[in-house]
């Protein structure tokens, strides 16, 4: 089973960037579709990104889009959340999720099957 392990989270000043990690362990992590999700305090766990399998569709929150990136790399069992031009809205954690199949559809969590233990990202004004 993937276990997932996500980093890069931290303090970044408005209009800045940062990237995040999601480290699957495993060898079955092509074989997921990835996610990724964030949870403001006080607010319920929101998509932000998706990635297919093979890398080759990708979806985005409409907050987010222009803005970040997802992409993976199969060889190295990651998915990446590239983010720019960060606002103080984005300030949550962020989770990567997996997904054996795509259910209710990718911007869903309850689709994904496992999840990681997320990562702070602060964004100040």
């Amino acid at each position: 089973q993937v276990q997932l392990v996500e980093s890069g989270g931290g303090l970044v000043q408005a209009g800045g960037s940062l990237r995040l990690s999601c480290a699957a362990s495993g060898r079955t992590f092509s074989s997921y579709a990835m996610g990724w999700f964030h949870q403001a305090p006080g607010k319920e766990r929101e998509f932000v990104a998706a990635i297919k399998r093979s890398g080759g569709d990708s979806y985005y929150a409409d907050s987010v889009k222009g803005r970040f990136t997802i992409s993976r790399d199969n060889a190295k069992n990651t998915v990446y959340l590239q983010m720019n031009s960060l606002k103080p809205e984005d300030t949550a954690v962020y989770y990567c999720a997996a997904a054996q199949g795509t259910g209710l559809g990718l911007r869903v969590s309850r689709t994904y099957d496992l999840w990681g233990q997320g990562t702070q990202v602060t964004v100040s004004s």
